[in-house]
């Protein structure tokens, strides 16, 4: 398959002032692990809820859009890219509201 050119994600993440800048070149577990340190930074007391579907939403959004780019909208190759079913990736894809 070709590969495909990523657009700028848009989001309403800013750092927090005590956080260092964002490295390049991270994996995408020191990402995620930079991202929850900040985010538990920002609470400011306040008590956390649902953060395991916080993080899998976050998450999971991003990868079947690119997913679904990577494959022209082909929902069978992508889900056999992802390793779930066709019925499985049509979920989510209703669950999130991605247009295919």
């Amino acid at each position: 398959m070709d590969t495909i050119e990523l657009e700028p994600v848009k989001t309403n993440y800013s750092a927090h002032p005590n956080m260092a800048d964002p490295i390049q070149n991270q994996t995408l577990r020191e990402c995620v692990h930079r991202a929850l340190q900040n985010y538990f930074v920002q609470l400011e007391g306040h008590p956390p809820a649902n953060i395991y579907e916080m993080v899998l939403a976050e998450v999971e959004v991003p990868l079947l859009q690119v997913i679904l780019k990577y494959t022209k909208s082909n929902q069978s190759k992508a889900a056999i890219l992802l390793g779930l079913s066709r019925g499985t990736l049509r979920k989510k894809i209703k669950q999130y509201s991605i247009e295919s």
